[in-house]
């Protein structure tokens, strides 16, 4: 008799958006196949696994969001694992491994697993593989699936060790027939490396005559290639159609945010006003919303989910492509189907109950996704013609990363895109359901205060418009829908607006941190060009109410780096800054126009240098606080370069000296972010 151990290992993920858990599930889909046993649970169903008790490895995959928090569904274990009381070996008997998700556009970059990964140390937890930091900007798949990959061997030293271990602390050991040599590990995917379904090689293709690579089409070497492709993805789920339709499910129910702290409102549009001229390059919205109704609540700074359909004009398309035009009010009965292998198998809980095909396409499912590797492997069962087959397995093999890269991920092509690329695909919309992830709620910064609009919350966003892969313009989920929504309010009359109100779903959001300081005589400073000004409209006026209704209080001085194209075009709320500069509410206004002459200062970074000595002696002498808001890519990261030449130039710092005054400026909660990529 050998001795044995158990090749279970508890794997755990967070995710906001779905790509923690599509990974997770991938991982655990292979350990399958390579003789593991991944016990896989979201994060938050600590009633389904117990770290305290916790005797086998532990995997992690987890993303990052908002200002470099954890997910949602990472909240509470976070918030438990941060507990100050816990002792220092309070994690000691775990190993673990784990794969954090992030992008590099923002400033905190996979912070979410940094975290946790910090917090597992200094609990006295122990690595036995090391941690992967997956960067969304180049593609996750660059980290993720070399670090899949490793996860086995690294497993396998695991449990070789282990066994090890059992086999000296086994007094009976020299009467036992275990030898080292059967401890070592057998894959069992290696059996079927050349079979498709389970991951392997499929054979090249004759040459193509067009020498154009595009999405459909592949030139040599790849089309030439033997192609490594994954395993194929276990299909899971039966869909029933039925002719009548019992009683369609409401959007509130479905979308309600993962996490959020109150139930969705439906609430009125009061007012639609669009805040830049016609020619300029963006278009800005401003809507006023009618929350006097409801429980909703919020402080200046606070962001809030707004609920959104995907286009109807695309779900039409994808029910025509999928054969389901007649069948768009079917109701759908789904259920696991009986025998499948992906472990864990249930329905999806952000899927109601008899609702109709339609509904699901345009309220549960995120069809503009980017379609992950393992969808395309999947779709390719359902390619008839053999050079889409083959075209779908390039895109989702080893040798294909690079047009995967290009043609998918960097053009952002979604299920759309690819049906229309490839007619002979017809997959069932079982697979649709299997794939997709749950349509999100989209967050906006409230631009208003209540104490200035009681009864009301205002909201400011540009309307998304972006090429497809084809080149055909496309508005965003959301700032589209919303702009169809208030289209007629924007032609009317105020008075006009009153009798035709458009209502729309709101909900508060689970944290929200980018606050004002709770002592009034504590200076700040402001940034935030374009749209980025939101928060700082609510900031503001809340400290306009303060400053009339609490005469005898101390208030600090108030700075507004603000930017933007024109100052003709989108200087966005001029004439209620010009206000709060005169009422003393704001004290510095300092406003930068990239596109008109004179260009310097260009932008708000270079407006931050003119000022460095007052900056500093906010931020440092007087502890006052600085609030970063807008673009992620570009904005948010030169601010924070610019604010760490200033220290540099100021104080005399050396490069790692001022990123850690900012670092410890973080940590206060006195350098605070509101951005987005």
């Amino acid at each position: 008799m050998c001795c044995e151990v158990n090749r279970r290992f508890l794997l755990l993920y967070a995710s906001q958006k779905g790509q923690a858990k599509a990974i997770a599930e991938e991982i655990c889909q292979q350990a399958k196949e390579r003789g593991f046993n991944a016990d896989i649970h979201c994060i938050s169903e600590s009633d389904k696994y117990n770290l305290i008790s916790q005797k086998d490895p532990v995997v992690i995959v987890t993303s990052t969001t908002g200002d470099g928090e954890p997910p949602d569904t990472a909240v509470k274990f976070v918030k438990e694992i941060n507990d100050k009381t816990l002792p220092l070996n309070h994690f000691s008997h775990l190993r673990y491994g784990l794969l954090g998700l992030g992008d590099s556009e923002y400033t905190f970059f996979c912070n979410g697993g940094k975290l946790l990964d910090k917090r597992f140390q200094e609990l006295g937890a122990q690595r036995f593989y090391e941690t992967g930091l997956a960067d969304d900007a180049v593609g996750l798949e660059l980290v993720v699936d070399p670090w899949i990959t490793g996860l086995w061997a690294a497993l396998n030293r695991e449990f070789v060790s282990r066994r090890e271990d059992l086999h000296r602390s086994d007094k009976t050991a020299s009467s036992i027939d275990c030898k080292i040599e059967q401890l070592k590990l057998e894959d069992p995917a290696a059996k079927n490396s050349g079979s498709s379904e389970n991951g392997g090689k499929v054979d090249p293709v004759p040459p193509s005559q067009d020498s154009q690579p595009s999405l459909s089409q592949s030139v040599p070497p790849l089309s030439q290639s033997a192609l490594n492709i994954p395993a194929l993805p276990p299909e899971y789920l039966e869909v029933e159609l039925q002719e009548s339709v019992s009683q369609e499910s409401s959007p509130m129910e479905v979308i309600l945010p993962l996490g959020s702290e109150s139930p969705p409102f439906q609430v009125p549009v009061l007012r639609a006003v669009q805040l830049t001229r016609a020619d300029a390059v963006k278009t800005t919205l401003l809507l006023e919303l009618d929350i006097s109704e409801t429980t909703f609540s919020y402080q200046p700074g606070d962001a809030f989910n707004v609920i959104c359909p995907n286009s109807a004009s695309e779900v039409d398309e994808l029910l025509r492509l999928l054969g389901l035009s007649e069948k768009k009010e079917h109701s759908v009965c789904l259920k696991v189907k009986p025998g499948t292998k992906k472990k864990g198998a249930d329905v999806p809980r952000h899927i109601p109950e008899k609702s109709s095909v339609n509904f699901i396409l345009t309220w549960c499912l995120e069809i503009r996704t980017v379609p992950k590797k393992a969808f395309l492997r999947s779709l390719a069962e359902y390619a008839a013609d053999f050079g889409a087959k083959r075209r779908l397995q390039e895109l989702c093999s080893k040798q294909g990363a690079s047009d995967y890269n290009t043609f998918v991920r960097d053009a952002r092509v979604c299920l759309l895109d690819l049906l229309r690329a490839f007619p002979a695909c017809k997959p069932p919309f079982s697979l649709l359901i299997e794939h997709l992830p749950k349509l999100q709620a989209r967050p906006y910064s409230a631009a208003s205060s209540s104490l200035f609009h009681p009864g009301k919350t205002r909201f400011v966003f540009n309307v998304l418009q972006f090429p497809s892969h084809l080149g055909e313009r496309r508005r965003g989920v959301c700032t589209g829908w919303l702009a169809g929504q208030v289209a007629p309010l924007l032609q009317k009359t105020m008075e006009d607006q009153k009798s035709s109100r458009p209502k729309i779903s709101i909900s508060s959001r689970l944290i929200n941190t980018f606050h004002l300081p709770d002592d009034p005589s504590v200076p700040f400073v402001m940034v935030g060009p374009g749209t980025g000004i939101a928060p700082f409209m609510g900031f503001l006026q809340h400290r306009e109410k303060l400053q009339e209704d609490h005469k005898e209080w101390t208030f600090g001085e108030t700075w507004l780096f603000f930017g933007c194209r024109s100052k003709d075009k989108d200087y966005l709320f001029q004439d209620e800054l010009l206000h709060f500069v005169e009422h003393g509410t704001l004290t510095h206004l300092k406003v930068s126009f990239s596109r008109d002459p004179p260009a310097a200062p260009k932008y708000v970074q270079d407006h931050l240098r003119l000022y460095s000595k007052d900056v500093t002696r906010i931020l440092l002498e007087q502890r006052g606080y600085l609030y970063v808001c807008g673009d992620a890519k570009n904005m948010a990261k030169e601010v924070n370069d610019t604010l760490a030449d200033i220290l540099i130039s100021e104080r005399g710092d050396d490069k790692l000296g001022a990123l850690k005054t900012l670092a410890t400026l973080r940590d206060e909660k006195r350098y605070l972010q509101d951005i987005w990529a």
